[in-house]
């Protein structure tokens, strides 16, 4: 089984930045797509970006250029840069792992708080 954990949210003000990270472990060998996905209050979960085992990357279209999806294999870690925030972009932000065997793990969420 995999397990995530996000962390780095918080609250920052409109064109401010945050990095979210999240650490996978257990059976990360069999991980093929990790990605982050946000929720806001009374909204559905969307996605925000994935990346897959070979670094192939994909954002929602109206993120690209402000967001950055990386990942740090030797740590176990994909990073979420996120770059002139803006008060939508308020909400929990979710860590997702697929594995080869397409099990999804969720992580509890981290909240991101876009404010002045």
């Amino acid at each position: 089984q995999v397990q995530v954990v996000e962390s780095g949210g918080g609250l920052v003000q409109p064109g401010g930045s945050l990095r979210l990270s999240c650490v996978a472990s257990g059976s990360i060998f069999s991980i093929f797509l990790m990605g982050w996905y946000r929720q806001a209050p009374g909204k559905q979960r969307d996605l925000v970006a994935t990346i897959t085992s070979g670094g192939k990357t994909n954002y929602a279209d109206a993120l690209k250029g402000r967001f950055t999806i990386s990942r740090d294999n030797a740590k176990n870690t994909v990073y979420l840069q996120m770059n002139e925030l803006k008060p939508e972009d308020t909400a929990g932000y979710y860590c997702n792992a697929v594995t080869n065997t397409f099990q999804s793990q969720w992580g509890q969420g981290t909240q991101v708080t876009v404010s002045s």
